[in-house]
């Protein structure tokens, strides 16, 4: 797979200037505002699962309108005190699947909290989480659902539900409050880059080659989806560039970046051609926080894999054992640890 975007040494020189919207933090805290008046309590029923390590709870959160937002909630087995916790969000067209398919962060001794994504599972006779918003755009896919105005906008509600969804698992008492730790794999790392800008005093994040950044540049040089949906809205509405990318800035996870605080461990793959890693760098330069980074060269949009995996086990371990110090900005080498 080649090279498809910058080199690694242009983007760890990258700075770019984003066109962030004037409004963007009064955007989104009138969003929140609106949704967190709701009073309805997270729903956590017990499943049977045939697992005995694993107790795991189908939840029902109030989401984006109060639309019930399905999840699993995993706790290792006769866990007796408040547990460090791991909020995920999934992929692209991923839903939360089966209760017994995701162990890790169970099987290592924390909670773990799976998110459907809204209109992204199975079907609704499936007990999975519906978009009940009206459809708009004649493009198939989520980036363009919406896209007219922001307030409209697909990843309003995803992002929305995101934030509700982590609001409920810190107040489960099998939950430390003060040790979650949000994470996803490209969707899901946008998702938890949004999520950790949102939320004040998450213990860490860990996107990893997130999608929902930089997206103004994405649509331009992506090869895959699902930026190209984007770039299809635009062949065939012609004049509706700069509304459309205007509305997308709202949902920029790199924008939001600049205002998360907590910790963070980026994944970036040098050769993706569905986040370009130009576009992954603008949110890791970005980000408010301390933050590590590992490179993967020779990889495509799967990054690191279970390489990854070993390092957010390690990562989430120190991170939630001791008070980790500022990392520094300085930018990774060959034979830095930090460049895998």
């Amino acid at each position: 797979m080649p090279l498809m975007d910058l080199t690694l040494a242009e983007c760890l020189a990258l700075r770019p200037e984003l066109d962030e919207p004037a409004d963007l933090d009064a955007f989104w805290s009138r969003t929140l505002h609106a949704d967190r008046a709701d009073g309805t309590a997270p729903r956590f029923t017990p499943v049977e699962t045939g697992l005995v390590q694993v107790t795991t709870y189908d939840v029902v959160v109030p989401g984006f309108a109060s639309e019930p937002v399905r999840g699993w909630l995993h706790l290792p087995a006769g866990a007796r005190e408040p547990l460090g916790c791991v909020v995920e969000f999934l992929g692209y067209g991923r839903g939360r699947g089966l209760p017994h398919e995701q162990l890790l962060w169970a099987s290592a001794g924390y909670a773990h909290f799976l998110m459907d994504t809204r209109g992204q599972g199975w079907s609704t006779a499936h007990g999975d989480t519906p978009d009940t918003a009206p459809l708009s755009g004649s493009v198939p896919g989520f980036l363009t659902r919406g896209v007219e105005t922001p307030q409209d906008h697909y990843y309003r509600r995803v992002f929305t539900d995101a934030v509700r969804c982590v609001e409920a698992v810190r107040a489960h008492p099998a939950v430390d409050p003060d040790k979650v730790v949000v994470t996803g794999v490209s969707q899901g790392g946008g998702i938890a880059l949004a999520t950790a800008a949102l939320v004040p005093g998450l213990a860490g994040v860990m996107p990893d080659v997130p999608f929902l950044c930089d997206i103004r540049r994405a649509v331009r040089i992506a090869a895959q989806p699902p930026y190209t949906e984007a770039a299809e809205y635009l062949r065939l509405h012609r004049d509706r560039a700069e509304t459309v990318l205007d509305t997308l800035s709202y949902v920029d996870a790199a924008l939001l970046a600049s205002r998360a605080t907590a910790p963070a461990l980026f994944s970036i793959a040098m050769m993706d051609e569905i986040c370009p890693p130009s576009t992954c760098f603008a949110a890791y330069h970005r980000y408010g926080g301390p933050k590590d980074l590992r490179v993967y060269e020779f990889n495509g949009h799967e990054g690191g894999g279970g390489h990854h995996r070993r390092e957010q086990l390690t990562w989430v371990r120190e991170l939630l054992a001791t008070p980790r110090p500022a990392a520094t900005d300085a930018p990774p080498t060959p034979h830095d640890p930090q460049l895998a």
